[in-house]
């Protein structure tokens, strides 16, 4: 049986991973039902999978010890097992269950995803979701909307080179009265057209 994909990304509502100033993290818009929501969501049995840049940022932020990093969810996160994917890492990494794995991000996931007892979940990592997506690999998109707009801070664009996507939702959830968590089954959708260069 094949292991689930899923691709789990925080967005403000134009499309922007995060921002350059000093709006902190969630946007400033974090409450408790989306923080318990999160730590239920990571709770379950999954092995994660990173790109090497996302890795870095991850153990960046968490050495810098700020609040808005250390909640219950992120904890939890960090100690479920995870696959890193790169070609200049090594190991031992600042994780305590982290394998690297040197190889295409496509070649290692469809494999990942035979071999895996337990659905893979993959939070950011941006560019190689986006192949991942192209590739046909990634069964759920989940996307949390944060209520923001960014467009002169934002940074980080999620969408920027993506293919085309028909996107099923699945199931739509509103926490803490404005954040919207929308989970969608991805269809890529032949557009003849090459991606834009961000």
């Amino acid at each position: 049986m094949t292991a689930t994909y899923t691709f789990d990304v925080f967005t403000s509502l134009d499309g922007f991973g995060g921002a350059t100033s000093e709006w902190g993290g969630y946007w400033g818009k974090q409450g408790p039902e989306l923080l318990d929501h999160r730590l239920t969501m990571y709770q379950k049995n999954q092995r994660m999978v990173f790109g090497a840049n996302t890795y870095r940022t991850f153990t960046a932020l968490l050495a810098s010890g700020a609040d808005d990093v250390l909640d219950p969810w992120v904890t939890r996160m960090r100690h479920l097992p995870a696959i890193v994917i790169s070609s200049s890492l090594e190991e031992p990494l600042d994780w305590p269950d982290a394998t690297v794995v040197h190889g295409d991000a496509v070649d290692v996931v469809a494999r990942l995803k035979e071999e895996s007892t337990v659905p893979l979940r993959s939070h950011g990592s941006l560019s190689m979701n986006r192949a991942l997506m192209a590739a046909g690999l990634v069964d759920f998109l989940q996307v949390t909307i944060f209520p923001v707009i960014t467009g002169q801070t934002g940074d980080d664009p999620i969408w920027c080179g993506a293919a085309d996507f028909d996107l099923e939702l699945v199931e739509a959830r509103t926490l803490d009265d404005s954040i919207q968590e929308l989970t969608y089954r991805p269809r890529w959708r032949p557009s003849g057209v090459a991606a834009m260069t961000c």
